[in-house]
């Protein structure tokens, strides 16, 4: 059992709360006994279960009257972004961000939900946390939450992207500010911070694009219980996502040009360094060739005996290397 900022999670096996809301934007807080024993005349009930749970799995499939098709979805370990109408109501299974209070990580999970006209389920595993249901329990418990089952998804889907849209404006803040400072950063850390932004930009377009199918279908749900009002504000939130993916469009091309920048960028200065070797080279060329032809061994060098023959031949080998410096520069080697 854990709690945070008043509110208690996890007093029952499985079970991480249970409301049955009054219609009126408020609820209370039920058991797994009132669960079981609960009837659409009570109101809507909404049910959060941890989806790892056996309690909790053993309740869907045995207690829950839900189709085993439906079960299964809803306790699937590996699940994209995606909405599937059925006789009687909606899978709905959307991605939010992971903020655990322990590893301090930004990460997108899971959250899977089924919802009728009387009552909404949502699965989440143990070590996710997420801070969009938290809120709208926290708007049930003042009195001003959802009024139905179509409200309240509505709300979660809105909840869910709220907390993402952050992560998006703080990726376009450190690639706009990695552009200001590309051809002034060290290569060997740039390569890094690029690199983890692309697969930070590359994670979030994995979930966010089939996210954004799963809001179209949505909004054109055929679900009665889906108010006009609601439909609204999920057409907002389909905009709203939509731009988020072709912001995520838009950064992945930023970097890749980034990428490519910054490879040129490599390149020149790999290409400036040889240059300068070769300079070098051809500088001290000059030099070494006279030194080879004095050092030979045989009769016959000429002012072997002369004392002012070595300043001459240094006075000459400098004269030499600046004529070679200027030469080389008036060329443009360096």
């Amino acid at each position: 059992m854990d709690q945070q900022r008043g509110l208690i999670y996890g007093q029952h096996p499985g079970l991480r709360f249970a409301l049955i809301m009054d219609g009126s934007g408020g609820a209370r807080e039920v058991g797994w006994d009132e669960v079981r024993h609960w009837r659409p005349a009570q109101g809507v009930i909404w049910v959060h279960l941890e989806r790892d749970d056996p309690t909790a799995a053993k309740w869907l499939r045995e207690e829950s009257g839900l189709d085993m098709v439906v079960c299964d979805a809803l306790l699937a370990e590996e699940s994209r972004p995606r909405i599937q109408e059925m006789a009687s109501g909606l899978i709905a299974v959307l991605r939010g961000v992971n903020r655990d209070p322990h590893e301090n990580t930004l990460d997108l999970v899971p959250i899977h939900l089924w919802a009728d006209e009387t009552r909404m389920i949502s699965l989440r595993d143990k070590d996710h946390y997420l801070h969009a249901l938290r809120d709208i329990r926290e708007e049930l418990g003042e009195g001003q939450g959802p009024l139905h089952v179509g409200h309240l998804l509505t709300k979660i889907a809105r909840r869910v992207f709220k907390y993402i849209e952050p992560i998006l404006e703080q990726l376009e803040d450190e690639v706009d500010a990695f552009d200001h400072q590309i051809e002034e950063c060290d290569v060997r850390e740039a390569r890094g911070e690029l690199s983890d932004m692309r697969r930070r930009v590359i994670a979030l377009r994995r979930y966010m694009a089939p996210q954004r199918e799963a809001m179209f279908r949505l909004q054109g749900a055929g679900a009665v219980w889906i108010m006009p009002r609601d439909r609204q504000r999920l057409r907002e939130l389909t905009d709203k996502v939509l731009r988020s993916v072709e912001t995520l469009d838009s950064l992945r091309d930023r970097l890749t040009i980034l990428h490519e920048d910054l490879t040129t960028l490599m390149s020149e200065q790999i290409a400036q360094t040889t240059n300068r070797l070769t300079a070098l080279t051809a500088v001290l060329l000059p030099p070494s060739l006279i030194a080879g032809l004095l050092g030979v061994n045989v009769a016959g060098i000429p002012f072997a005996d002369e004392p002012w023959a070595f300043g001459a031949i240094c006075a000459t080998t400098v004269g030499m290397l600046i004529a070679e410096v200027w030469l080389l520069r008036k060329m443009k080697w360096f």
